[in-house]
């Protein structure tokens, strides 16, 4: 039997529509999840500032104790720390931030930079805005909860995109319904117009946020960084953006693990012999194994900062000391930090952390002379690099400042209404008995070589999505087709 070009036409659109309806079913509540936490987020620094006050606005009317000093009271509250970095104050008034590491695990302590009073700490996986970013990328799950988030930020994409097909105008009569919503004609007419209109003027806005997010995915975040190492510059340079809980540790670890000393590379002095060397009268310092735990005269503080104390490794406090001025002549972008050698990095080097990413520097420091060796700026960094740091930024709102915030927040605004509308929609119309789902067309498959093509496309592009789609579609045509209940409920063909 012939078909028309209009049944043909309908056929399309309702396969669409069923595509659509279930990415959907399975996204709307992940949108919402992400929507939510990601608006908080946006407004991380004010966030930070809010809860951080207390220590921003001391009563500071003498002169600072030195850096060195600062640190070492910071690694005075947990014995068999070591130095992570330094932040340089953002204000006169403010707190020293030194952040000491045990392990993977780094502690903000802030420390009265005059009197060297420890005003608190903090472990920085457990600050409230570091909290709401691993619920929003990981879903406090680790790599399986990245793996959902992936899922679902790559099935909205297919969401949207299918939404702007069903979108698109056929029989409209002016612009009422398509570029604005009828929202006087109330019931199913409003929830429609409402779903259609926000999703035609946010979608843009929510492509670029679903994927200049996907790079922090596990997934899909450790094939780009496999895709970066192919074709990146000869010589290697650290991505600056998350993949993961895991990865994120892994890091700190390094971090938290002092570059070995000349001495700690050779024989250590307990396994040496010395024959032929006349010891009598000398009295050989302990070593590590054996070294007391104080010593008369001195403070907790003093003790934490000598070399080879417990696990503190080796500080070098005069460094520490010269580098400082040296850095903060250069107004960095605040957060700036200076780092001791580790294991992460041989050397001295110091950072900028601020989240619009195009302003941040790396500089290499040389701590026996107090100078900078080396400087990379954003622009000198690959170009792959460069875009995703340029879609992080905008991503987290601090790309070109309150405007860059205010447009992330009606984006993900738009989203929660085109969930709830999409929600209502479906509990308008739904059938007893039945999950709803537009019935599938009986007859021949429609042809849909576009919407397949874009399908395929973006299945290998996030190959996440790809995989789970096959998954589905096997499930669908193997299984829940020979089950009657099940057909019945999801409205399939036998």
């Amino acid at each position: 039997m012939q078909t028309t070009a209009s049944e043909r036409r309908a056929a399309r659109y309702r396969a669409v529509w069923r595509w659509h309806f279930y990415a959907g079913l399975f996204c709307i509540p992940f949108v919402i999840w992400l929507a939510t936490t990601g608006s908080i987020y946006l407004f991380k620094p004010q966030i930070d500032a809010l809860l951080e006050r207390r220590y921003d606005h001391l009563q500071i009317d003498g002169p600072l104790a030195p850096p060195s000093a600062q640190v070492a009271a910071a690694l005075a509250t947990q014995p068999g720390s070591v130095l992570n970095a330094y932040e340089l104050p953002a204000m006169p008034s403010a707190a020293a931030r030194v952040l000491i590491g045990h392990g993977s695990v780094i502690t903000r302590v802030f420390v009265n930079p005059q009197t060297l009073q420890v005003l608190g700490s903090v472990p920085d996986e457990q600050r409230f805005t570091r909290l709401i970013f691993r619920l929003h990328g990981e879903l406090l799950l680790g790599a399986r909860g990245s793996l959902l988030v992936e899922l679902a930020a790559s099935w909205a994409i297919i969401m949207i995109v299918s939404g702007l097909f069903l979108w698109w105008p056929r029989q409209a009569q002016g612009a009422a319904g398509v570029l604005y919503p009828r929202l006087r004609r109330g019931g199913r007419v409003f929830w429609r117009d409402l779903h259609a209109v926000v999703g035609l003027w946010v979608s843009a806005f929510a492509l670029f946020l679903l994927s200049s997010g996907l790079p922090w995915a596990t997934f899909w975040g450790h094939n780009l960084q496999t895709v970066r190492s192919m074709f990146g510059p000869s010589t290697p340079m650290q991505q600056d953006w998350s993949t993961g809980t895991a990865d994120d540790l892994a890091l700190a670890a390094a971090q938290n693990t002092p570059a070995p000393t000349a001495h700690q590379d050779g024989m250590p002095m307990k396994d040496m012999k010395m024959s032929g060397m006349k010891m009598s009268g000398m009295k050989m310092p302990a070593t590590p194994d054996d070294a007391p735990s104080s010593m008369p005269g001195m403070t907790a503080a003093e003790m934490a900062a000598m070399p080879g104390q417990g696990n503190t490794g080796p500080f070098d406090a005069a460094a520490l000391d010269r580098l400082v001025p040296v850095i903060a002549a250069l107004h960095l972008p605040p957060p700036a930090l200076i780092a001791p050698p580790s294991k992460a990095a041989p050397t001295w080097t110091a950072r900028s952390d601020t989240q619009d990413r195009p302003q941040r520097v790396s500089l290499v420091l040389d701590g026996d002379a107090g100078r900078v060796v080396s400087r990379t700026d954003f622009d000198q960094r690959p170009m792959l690099d460069r875009i995703i740091g340029t879609g992080v930024a905008a991503h987290e709102g601090q790309l070109f400042g309150w405007p860059n915030q205010l447009l992330g927040l009606l984006t993900a605004l738009g989203l929660m209404t085109l969930c709830v509308s999409a929600l209502m929609m479906w509990w308008k119309r739904r059938p007893d008995g039945t999950l709803g789902a537009p019935l599938a067309v009986s007859g021949s498959t429609p042809r849909l070589v576009a919407f397949v093509a874009v399908a395929v496309l973006l299945g290998i592009l996030l190959p996440a999505m790809g995989i789970s789609l096959v998954a589905v579609l096997l499930v669908e045509r193997l299984v829940l087709r020979r089950i009657a209940p099940a057909r019945a409920f999801l409205g399939l063909r036998a």
